[in-house]
């Protein structure tokens, strides 16, 4: 079943209406459904095409290892939808070394090197540029890819001179959009891996693939091999010391939180995930709106270190 069928646009408002004809005319706003005739035809008027990217990586006993690209997916469904733009079939592989876990445990996740994922956002961005785009739009639904990504982003820009953006779209320890919307008090981590908001966001996309009844509130915890006058609370990085996050250490996901779930999922709702989709595609894609006013010119277009 592809995307596009399992999640309709009948919902989903357009910020703009100056898109009539290709609203009309095409079946979807996924390039992958399109044609030749499509492609070119959107090109004739349009030069802004968003590459969903994120992972597939364990999400503890309740939720699907494509909880991050279902994030990435669904923002950017919505953001085409509403102001008529393309969008790429999702770069599914992420940067996750710390979630893979000892090895024959069954967890599941599929990591990629982060020269292979800085290779591969790459040729998707110089496939791209090559027919034509000229505004590539990261959008990223997985924190650890952005560990790795600033040269990639970098070298796209300075070679071709298109327009290169990353946007991240989801909460972890920035509240943003997400303010009031949320239940879990800050020590509950309610934008973490698995906790309420993510949680709320799978439940709005298929609540199926939820095993709610597997939800159980978890808390992470300072690593065995660091001193106990070291404290963590969430996912990132680093670590306390003194009350200061000073200290960074390459930690595995499992090191720190046994399920995987950093919070607490329980006061998850479809409700909340469906406000919080909203609040983000809105966001972007007022943004992106912006971005595509802007002058943009090309060099290098084609794509010709394409073989090896």
């Amino acid at each position: 079943m592809t995307y596009e069928n399992e999640r309709g646009a009948k919902d989903i408002e357009p910020i703009t209406s100056g898109d009539e004809k290709f609203r009309k005319k095409f079946v979807s706003w996924q390039l992958a459904h399109l044609t030749v005739t499509d492609i070119k035809e959107y090109l004739k008027e349009k030069d802004t095409v968003l590459v969903p990217i994120a992972s597939t990586e364990q999400h503890g006993p309740h939720l699907p290892l494509w909880t991050d690209t279902v994030t990435a997916l669904e923002i950017s469904h919505r953001v085409a939808h509403k102001i008529g733009v393309l969008y790429a079939p999702a770069i599914w592989t992420g940067y996750s070394p710390q979630h893979m876990h000892e090895a024959g445990q069954g967890r599941g996740t599929i990591t990629v090197r982060s020269t292979t994922l800085l290779n591969l956002m790459y040729d998707v961005a110089r496939s791209l540029i090559h027919h034509g785009f000229n505004r590539i739009i990261f959008i990223n639904g997985h924190g650890s890819n952005i560990k790795v990504v600033d040269p990639i982003l970098r070298k796209l820009r300075y070679e071709t001179g298109a327009l290169i953006s990353f946007v991240k779209p989801y909460m972890e320890n920035y509240v943003g959009l997400m303010e009031g919307l949320l239940d879990n008090p800050p020590e509950e981590t309610p934008g973490w891996h698995a906790s309420e908001l993510e949680t709320s966001q799978d439940l709005a996309w298929n609540e199926k693939y939820v095993r709610m009844e597997r939800a159980e509130f978890t808390k992470a915890h300072i690593p065995e091999f660091l001193p106990k006058s070291f404290e963590k609370k969430d996912g990132m990085p680093d670590v306390e010391f003194d009350g200061y996050k000073y200290f960074n250490f390459p930690m595995d996901h499992h090191e720190f939180i046994e399920s995987g779930v950093i919070g607490n999922p329980t006061r998850a709702t479809k409700e909340k995930g469906e406000e919080a989709f909203r609040r983000y595609s809105d966001h972007v894609a007022r943004g992106i709106l912006e971005l595509m006013k802007i002058d943009v010119e090309v060099k290098n277009r084609e794509f010709t270190d394409r073989a090896f």
